[in-house]
């Protein structure tokens, strides 16, 4: 990694203010009177703790020059560039529809539901594969695109955490899932005899698809012809499911039994038809063999990335300053000051 600092100001019109401190100066000895506004600024021309000395204009002056120095905001900015990067680019599908509600999972001994539980599998994507590239599809009755392919890996990791059931219209449109995430692996430069090199995607699920303009086998079809595996993460339990009841305010009265709805044939022949693989999200090394098949794959470089690191410095001139200016007035009061001058007898 290449690293180049500067220095630099955030706000260097403030200098011109320094231009003002000799006119002050200037202005001060005319008039044989102080005319900076500072504290105590007024007692600089009477007798002082230090009779005859040019030393509290001179502390006063240099903690002016260094607080305007402050407000110009001097940085460091240290541009850090990754000559090289290798890894994968990963696009996760997700499903909120309304059947994530079901609470056929427990964490701590409280009910949960699937939404919930796949929530630490998508984190540990976004957290522990530093070197990919990764995007973000959600789907219910449509699919949307989150988050186009990226390194910003804090910024996705917090959009994770906003993810809600019922932001979208209810249905599972698991095709069009399926479709848009291929969609935004589609870049110049990454192909290989129509082949999408280093490319994958992650569908997690909970059900059979009655939504959406592509039906699964058509999405199928399109990720096989341009070589993009698909590993589908199953979501929920086999048979019934405590689904949760609300009222019209929102709140959970109560739960009801539901068939759970996944496909699980249908998802492994998604995986299979792809090279992909099928996994259930109960299994405690899901994500550790899904990992581990994907990293079989042959990795691809990735432009050199750059990003800007700034540490500003107001504080170290800032603090000295006002050191300096408080020592000027402090030294500019009169000898007999705090106690008053004594009446003549």
């Amino acid at each position: 990694m290449n690293t180049l600092t500067n220095y630099t100001l955030a706000s260097p019109w403030w200098l011109l203010a320094l231009l003002a401190l000799p006119l002050l100066v200037w202005a001060r000895g005319r008039r044989g009177a102080p005319v900076l506004v500072v504290p105590f600024a007024a007692s600089w021309h009477r007798p002082s703790l230090i009779p005859s000395s040019r030393w509290p204009a001179a502390l006063a002056s240099a903690g002016l020059v260094l607080l305007i120095v402050a407000l110009a905001r001097p940085q460091i900015v240290e541009d850090k560039r990754e000559v090289k990067q290798q890894g994968y680019d990963l696009m996760l599908s997700i499903d909120l529809s309304g059947s994530m509600l079901a609470e056929d999972y427990e964490r701590g001994g409280d009910r949960i539901n699937r939404l919930q539980a796949i929530k630490p599998v998508i984190q540990a994507f976004i957290t522990q594969r530093t070197s990919d590239r990764i995007g973000m599809v959600v789907f219910a009755g449509r699919a949307y695109t989150l988050a186009p392919l990226t390194f910003d890996h804090d910024w996705l990791a917090r959009q994770v955490e906003r993810l809600k059931l019922g932001l979208i219209e209810d249905g599972t449109a698991i095709g069009d899932g399926l479709g848009v995430a291929l969609t935004r692996l589609e870049q110049a430069g990454r192909e290989e005899g129509n082949k999408r090199k280093g490319a994958f995607v992650v569908l997690l699920t909970d059900g059979a698809n009655n939504r959406g303009l592509l039906t699964p086998e058509q999405a199928t079809e399109v990720a096989r012809s341009r070589g993009v595996p698909v590993y589908t993460i199953g979501a929920g339990r086999d048979g019934l499911v405590p689904m949760p009841v609300f009222d019209d305010n929102g709140q959970k009265i109560g739960y009801r039994r539901a068939i759970s709805d996944l496909d699980e044939g249908q998802l492994r022949a998604i995986s299979d038809t792809t090279g992909g693989r099928f996994f259930r999200a109960f299994d405690s090394d899901t994500i550790e063999k899904a990992f581990a098949a994907i990293d079989k794959a042959q990795k691809i470089e990735f432009q050199a990335k750059s990003y800007l690191l700034t540490t500003e410095l107001f504080a170290w001139f800032a603090a000295p300053g006002l050191v300096l200016l408080f020592l000027g007035a402090l030294l500019a009061l009169p000898p007999q000051w705090p106690f008053g001058r004594k009446s003549a007898a």
